[in-house]
């Protein structure tokens, strides 16, 4: 397969990511006092309420900024909120419809584990996804994930929601990793039932999903997980609002760098880059194409100039220095010889001069080792 072009998703720019943040600490101040700000936090199974009173406000929060009906904080990250949001829209045996292309891992993981039957559809053919319904009466749900599954992607959210649901009220699951906070509207504000995604990808703490929509779902799963080992404590809360309100202008900023370093690229600057996209696959990333098998000698040096050579959330607040790194699996599952000319940069909090100047110099170190 070679790759001519890709369909990031259209990212925020600098002053429509300054308004967000604007919005969420807005959304903040009517829902939480000053006071309750400079904590950090209670703990526990408050009476009355099952979970930290700090939780539950920030449920609150979230769950106004993303115009919606509810909020959980739940255990797992992404995937474990995506585990958590398919449990409350299916039951095993059910049948899901997917996107006609390969199933995030920890997402097909998780339809395994349910015993989920799959029908796929191909999500740019709204003609087709209102057949396989159509011709599939025993479809329960479908699942939409909002970044790109392989290169040539390029639905559109809201018209995939749109003919999934003209034909039969299917209930709608949205996977918004990579793209909360990032774009104008996530899958719950396309028409979709639930959103899910990791407060690790927005610089937030670690292990703690998001899942946003309607109430009726989410007080499903409240009522299932009641246990004080499943509650998500005041302090992971704060941290989580912590990391929202800074979000959206650090990932704008990145945004803005993957653009220039591959205008600065297919104009020539490296001589050795044969092609470079903007890609979502899974994060917005820069996708370098190599006119030689070099990939693999490119992230070995890369590691050694400062870059680092794998992710810890992808976009995590850990994550400062641009991450080298393979392309997704769903791409080499796509095309596995990808793997040996190409390679994915994550721009992180680096400016596009570092960038270049890695690439630059991770190739003339591979020249001396040739």
């Amino acid at each position: 397969m070679i790759i001519t072009k890709t369909y990031p998703l259209k990212s925020l720019t600098v002053e429509e990511a300054t308004e967000l943040q604007f919005y969420i600490v807005d959304c903040i101040t009517k829902n939480m006092s000053g006071r309750e700000m400079l904590s950090r936090g209670d703990l526990g199974v408050v009476s009355g309420k099952n979970k930290p009173i700090i939780t539950e406000k920030a449920e609150r929060v979230i769950a106004e900024v993303f115009d919606t009906e509810a909020c959980m904080l739940v255990r797992g990250a992404g995937s474990g909120s995506i585990r958590m949001g398919l449990h409350a829209i299916l039951h095993p045996g059910d049948s899901i419809l997917v996107h006609k292309a390969p199933i995030y891992n920890t997402t097909k993981t998780s339809l395994d584990m349910m015993g989920i039957r799959i029908v796929e559809a191909d999500y740019h053919n709204q003609d087709e996804i209102i057949n396989v319904i159509k011709e599939n009466p025993q479809i329960k749900a479908a699942l939409v994930q909002y970044t790109r599954q392989s290169p040539q992607d390029h639905y559109d959210m809201e018209e995939v929601i749109k003919a999934i649901k003209s034909e039969h009220e299917l209930t709608v699951l949205t996977d918004d990793n990579y793209a909360a906070l990032k774009v104008s509207k996530i899958g719950v504000q396309c028409g979709a039932d639930l959103s899910c995604f990791s407060s690790f990808k927005l610089l937030g703490p670690e292990g703690v999903g998001i899942i946003v929509g309607k109430k009726k779902l989410i007080d499903s799963l409240i009522s299932e997980n009641y246990s004080g080992g499943m509650q998500v404590q005041g302090h992971e809360a704060l941290d989580v609002l912590h990391g929202l309100v800074y979000a959206p202008v650090a990932l704008a900023l990145e945004a803005g760098v993957s653009e220039e370093c591959v205008q600065r690229l297919n104009a020539g600057e490296i001589p050795e880059v044969k092609q470079a996209f903007v890609a979502n696959a899974q994060s917005k990333v820069i996708l370098v194409e190599f006119k030689e098998k070099i990939a693999k000698i490119i992230l070995k040096e890369a590691e050694n100039l400062g870059a680092a050579p794998y992710p810890v959330g992808c976009e995590s607040k850990y994550e400062m220095v641009p991450l080298f790194y393979r392309i997704s699996g769903t791409f080499r599952k796509t095309d596995p010889l990808l793997e040996e000319r190409m390679i994915r940069i994550n721009p992180l909090r680096a400016g596009s001069d570092t960038v270049i100047r890695i690439i630059k110099e991770s190739i003339e170190r591979g020249k001396r080792c040739l």
